[in-house]
């Protein structure tokens, strides 16, 4: 093993080159008041879509919240230089990772390779899909880059939460966006959440993807924050706020078990093998006794920290906040932060601070606790470190049981998985 990189998973950082800033204002979004933890001098102007990326940039990177041309190569030269494995993966988030321009990924593309030596270099970015362009798309598509577009739904059920500036809905252009992307042959998958308004169709939210959209990966994401007014202008609460009430458009515990389920028996009939759904597929690898590809159903936290725009490190993308922070880039190396004492003790805290009614359930090898950051209830003992959505989950993973069952033993067997559908359960 080397002694520079001894390490024994692949170190993966999510950047945010834009910050919290974005073109849209989803009633739901959890990232955008992370402006009010590093104010700009210039903040995101509100006239919304009528502003261009390359507006934005005007009057300096630094300025208006973004990363700095200096500061990508310094991220893409460090975060190449400590990778072990033969395949690196650069994730572009946000806030909107697009109101930087393309321009910027060009550069960050050119720098990739001067700075790969060798090694395989994949980028996925995630967008609400409102600056796609042609110019975007045949970039997209010349360099490989895989597009998860955030979708929820029909026009009724997406345009419930996700507005612009103006308070209208984007529902017309995100999938006006999904048709040029296809156009184009670029991959991209739905990257959805369940809330509390489209969780009362779950059948048309799920038909609408696979029927019309011809979406093939499916991330589902419940919603759920509570309120609570701080001094600094944040509204959201986080993990340790205690008697904060739910927000109205998060997803109640039996919504999420009943949304799934639905959509489940919809998928097991018809549509094993050919649409992938996360939920399904890390319940499936929970049952295997394999990792799931999901952080939120693994057995510790810890594998995927962030990057804001200015170098700032966190433990994770649900915790960017002043005590979960790691360093910075230009004065922290990523080794050290990622694999030092604060994110190892991050991580373990979500197998250790399970209580015991997670630990005593027969699901835990399917859901570990889900995500610490909703594990604000307590459980009918009194113990704290329940999850919100317990309840639901509970609920799902009853119901698949007998059809995860049947396809652990067909994938034990050297099946596939698929076998399912024929199978009388």
């Amino acid at each position: 093993m080397s002694t520079v990189y001894p390490f024994a998973r692949p170190l993966y950082v999510m950047a945010k080159p834009a910050g919290a800033r974005c073109n849209l204002r989803c009633q739901y979004c959890y990232y955008l008041e992370k402006q009010h933890l590093a104010p700009c001098p210039d903040s995101f102007p509100e006239e919304g879509l009528s502003a261009s990326p390359e507006s934005l940039s005007r009057g300096g990177e630094a300025a208006r919240g973004t990363m700095t041309p200096k500061l990508l190569e310094e991220y893409i030269r460090s975060y190449i230089e400590v990778q072990q494995m033969p395949d690196v993966l650069f994730t572009w988030h946000g806030g909107e990772p697009m109101l930087k321009p393309l321009s910027f990924y060009q550069q960050a593309v050119r720098l990739q390779r001067f700075y790969g030596r060798g090694k395989h270099i994949s980028n996925s970015i995630q967008t609400n899909g409102i600056y796609l362009t042609p110019e975007w798309c045949q970039f997209l598509h010349d360099e490989g880059w895989l597009v998860g577009i955030s979708i929820d739904g029909t026009q009724e059920q997406h345009d419930a939460y996700r507005l612009d500036a103006q308070g209208h809905g984007t529902w017309q252009r995100v999938t006006d966006s999904i048709r040029m992307l296809n156009e184009y042959q670029v991959e991209w998958n739905a990257m959805a959440t369940a809330n509390h308004h489209n969780a009362q169709d779950p059948l048309a939210f799920y038909r609408f993807l696979r029927d019309e959209l011809h979406c093939k990966y499916v991330q589902i994401s419940p919603v759920v924050e509570r309120i609570k007014q701080h001094s600094d202008g944040r509204h959201l609460a986080q993990l340790f706020d205690e008697d904060c009430p739910i927000a109205p458009f998060s997803i109640r515990p039996e919504e999420w078990g009943r949304f799934m389920c639905t959509i489940f028996d919809e998928w097991v009939k018809r549509d094993v093998g050919e649409v992938f759904v996360q939920l399904f597929d890390a319940t499936l690898a929970g049952w295997m006794g394999v990792e799931p590809g999901v952080c939120v159903y693994a057995a510790e936290c810890g594998h995927a920290a962030v990057m804001e725009h200015n170098g700032d490190v966190y433990s994770c993308d649900h915790f960017v906040f002043p005590e979960y922070k790691l360093g910075n880039i230009r004065t922290h190396g990523l080794p050290q932060m990622l694999y030092g004492t604060k994110q190892n003790r991050f991580s373990r805290l979500k197998k250790e601070a399970l209580p015991r009614q997670c630990r005593e359930c027969p699901w835990l090898k399917a859901c570990h606790g889900e995500c610490p950051r909703l594990r604000f209830l307590k459980t009918a003992d009194g113990e704290p470190g329940l999850n919100y959505l317990c309840a639901g989950y509970r609920i799902f993973f009853q119901h698949v049981a007998p059809y995860m069952d049947y396809m652990r033993r067909e994938l034990l067997a050297g099946r596939p998985a698929s076998g399912v559908m024929r199978a009388h359960l």
